[in-house]
């Protein structure tokens, strides 16, 4: 028995929409969860980020362990209580964070030990204490084991030690966590752009038999068109009855394109890095805050998003608040982000539920892809 029932309502093609079911709560698919970074939606309120319709979050397991470090989490009650968030949590294992953000890291077949780039400390990741911090310290409701995510352009040979190290830590990971009914384990396909390592990745995760299976190794710069033809097939190596979540992606554009492929749930920091920067995602495509057309623009960000940030607040306004380095500009353009990607995959739930997902497709590349170039 699964601890999360993940029931598909419907299916268009290979687009899928149901609900993972979980203690805290459902979580319907396709879902995007907004990165909480270090214990919050960077310039978000809990309850903005409710207001968009989020089901879910994700917090960073690198970051919470340099910094409040997962012991003192632990003291204060676990991440959902420290952050007042009720809803489900996913924590990342912070594999990525050690072996792109850290100074100096090494990696063997028993751990990575890694610089902090906070201070300099030294610290040592093992998947047994990615895991533990995950899931005893943190208190994450969906876990993922540790791997490591190689980096792109790879030739198939380190491709293939990157995936078969991965297949390791993912039967350490699954030793570690073991049973429990109120939590789950994920584990990762990788094999970067190479069709058979992604294939013999998938055999191996579902030997071992995870809750869950997420896509690994993308978004790493192989651009749109080499993610979606790793997405041609990818997706439908791993179980049909079980979540596939796209780690770290992506545009607007990405996530529709990947669930057609048939992909449930996703994350990215684009919308809210995007709003510090004075970048608007719309129905109409992105926006550029900044640019002086927007001086005495009086309309609504986007009306369609129901949202305040979206509504309430005109360009002009915006573009004020953005030229002028004003924090409430970059708040409303976080929220409004954050709004308008739930929005999407609002709409791409019921274009599914309703057996008219191409049309939706098409009509989203018409509209929002073709303002986008």
């Amino acid at each position: 028995m699964m601890p999360f029932p993940f029931d598909i309502s419907a299916t268009d093609g290979r687009a899928r929409t149901g609900v993972l079911k979980t203690p805290r709560g459902d979580i319907r698919t396709p879902a995007f969860m907004p990165v909480g970074t270090a214990a919050t939606v960077k310039a978000m309120t809990v309850d903005q980020v409710k207001q968009t319709g989020a089901d879910i979050l994700l917090g960073n397991t690198y970051h919470l362990m340099l910094r409040p470090g997962p012991e003192r989490m632990e003291r204060l009650g676990g991440l959902h209580k420290f952050m007042h968030w009720e809803k489900p949590i996913l924590t990342d294992s912070g594999g990525f964070q050690v072996m792109s953000l850290s100074g100096i890291s090494k990696l063997t077949e028993e751990a990575v030990t890694f610089s902090s780039h906070v201070d300099g400390s030294k610290h040592v990741l093992t998947p047994e204490r990615s895991i533990e911090i995950q899931a005893d310290r943190i208190g994450s409701d969906i876990v993922m084991q540790l791997d490591e995510c190689v980096a792109w352009p790879a030739e198939e040979k380190r491709a293939r030690e990157g995936m078969e190290l991965s297949a390791r830590w993912a039967k350490r990971s699954k030793d570690a966590f073991g049973t429990r009914e109120t939590q789950a384990l994920f584990g990762i396909q990788q094999g970067s752009t190479f069709e058979n390592l992604r294939r013999e990745s998938s055999e191996r995760m579902q030997e071992l038999g995870f809750d869950g299976y997420a896509i690994g190794g993308l978004a790493v710069g192989e651009g749109h068109q080499a993610m979606c033809e790793v997405l041609d097939y990818a997706p439908d190596m791993l179980p049909a009855d079980r979540p596939r979540y796209l780690m770290g992606v992506g545009k607007p554009v990405d996530l529709v394109e990947a669930v057609w492929r048939g992909v449930d749930m996703f994350d990215c920091v684009l919308p809210t890095r995007a709003g510090r920067h004075g970048q608007a995602w719309t129905w109409d495509g992105p926006l550029n805050l900044k640019n002086a057309r927007f001086a005495e623009d009086q309309s609504a960000l986007d009306a369609e998003v129901p949202c305040p940030a979206s509504q309430e607040y005109s360009k002009a306004y915006l573009h004020h608040l953005i030229r002028t380095d004003e924090i409430l500009g970059k708040i409303l353009l976080s929220w409004h982000n954050i709004a308008f990607f739930q929005a999407l995959t609002a709409a791409m739930r019921d274009a599914i539920a309703h057996g008219r997902f191409d049309q939706f497709r098409r009509e989203f590349h018409a509209r929002h892809v073709s303002n986008s170039q």
